[in-house]
């Protein structure tokens, strides 16, 4: 099976790597040669997102390029503790959450694509891509064409391949808030391996210890109307979240900042497939909620099963939409409400802070439980097919 894969970032990538365990021939066509760019800073995987990298056999080469977080604080503003709680598993789980930077996620998946026998062309950008009953032929900005038997569109939140698949498909919209992100040193407080998350009069702020000392943070604000990305600087957030004790000192501590980027809202993808072209990831489904790496790798997986134990690429591809529609939704919802939790006004906030403690304490574990404890299928390895790393496994429960 001869397959396109439109996109070389996190989705693009761990598709060419579960494709190529089944046997497929995989091409990633890549409009931009730098993995991380300018978009994005540092990316969590919760376990089950690193259970799909198990899957797909790179678990422990994307482990080696980041550090474990296996604790998460949850701050009130003013410095309450709201929440102590496991980072992106159950408590039980001795997987524990991989924190690194997005750059380094994509730059290790492509290379184990590379090392399966994909191959990555950049500087590409598809323009256009026709059925053709057998097949499916795409068409580049350069010139270039190109044939295969199918097409996957991993093109993220801007995604060519879900307009060519329905050009009635919904656009993103601006969600009301931004992230800017970096590295501070010298905070006292910040402990390595823990996530602290603090609920800001004017948004979220995260801060992470990683092993060096240093502080990887985040800040999210809520803004009316999108900023002006070049003007945001940590002067103007120290203004934001001034009298927040953990935000302030992190802020003051600053040595490196990444370029901010916005947040998008989008509607729910009517269509996300015909018989030769599907979309994975953002493309189909920009779920936020800190999930957007690990439902691409799992939706990379299930791909990649799903055609490998059905007679035909059409009969795949149903299968495979059947199988992840119902849990991004659940997922889409539930990042609405942590994104609802992260600008809310005074009296929300007030109840936020009373309710929350006692709603983490009790039900956390079991309302988490259908995201982490998903079990994914075990991937074939084609004959001959050289393996896309080594055969790392998750931890059984």
């Amino acid at each position: 099976m001869r397959v396109i894969v439109v996109g070389g970032g996190v989705a693009g990538a761990a598709s060419a790597v579960a494709l190529r365990r089944i046997g497929a021939e995989v091409t990633v066509y890549e409009a931009y040669a730098d993995p991380g760019g300018r978009v994005g800073a540092f990316v969590s995987l919760a376990s089950n997102g690193l259970r799909g990298l198990a899957a797909l056999g790179v678990l422990e080469e994307v482990r080696a390029a980041g550090f474990a977080v296996p604790r998460q604080l949850m701050w009130s503003g003013s410095g309450r503790l709201l929440g102590d709680l496991p980072r992106g598993r159950r408590s039980d789980d001795p997987l524990h959450s991989v924190t690194l930077m997005r750059g380094r996620l994509v730059e290790t998946l492509r290379a184990a694509a590379e090392r399966a026998g994909a191959r990555i062309v950049t500087g590409e950008r598809l323009v256009d891509a026709v059925t053709t009953g057998t097949g499916v032929r795409a068409v580049f900005d350069g010139g270039r064409t190109a044939e295969a038997d199918l097409l996957v569109g991993a093109d993220g939140i801007w995604s060519a391949t879900r307009r060519i698949l329905d050009p009635a498909a919904p656009d993103p919209a601006y969600a009301g808030l931004y992230t800017a992100a970096g590295v501070a040193r010298g905070v006292a407080g910040v402990e390595p391996g823990t996530f602290h998350m603090v609920f800001g009069r004017s948004g979220a702020f995260l801060a992470i210890g990683a092993p060096d000392g240093s502080v990887w943070w985040g800040a999210q604000p809520a803004a009316e109307r999108a900023p002006d990305l070049d003007a945001v600087d940590p002067d103007l957030l120290a203004g934001l979240y001034r009298g927040e004790p953990m935000p302030s000192a992190v802020l003051r501590a600053v040595t490196e900042t990444h370029r901010p980027t916005l947040h998008h809202t989008m509607p729910p993808v009517r269509v996300w497939r015909n018989d030769r072209i599907v979309l994975v990831g953002d493309a189909s489904h920009p779920v936020g909620a800190g999930q957007g790496a690990s439902m691409a790798i799992e939706d990379a997986a299930v791909l990649a099963h799903a055609l490998a134990a059905t007679a035909s690429v059409p009969a795949g591809l149903a299968s495979y939409e059947a199988d992840r529609r119902e849990r991004t939704a659940r997922l889409v919802k539930m990042a609405a409400a942590n994104r609802d939790a992260k600008v809310a006004g005074p009296v929300a906030r007030r109840v936020r802070d009373v309710v929350m403690p006692v709603a983490l304490r009790f039900f956390y574990e079991r309302g988490t439980a259908w995201l982490y404890d998903y079990r994914l299928p075990e991937l074939p390895v084609s004959a001959g097919t050289p393996r896309a790393a080594s055969r790392s496994q998750a931890p059984s429960r």
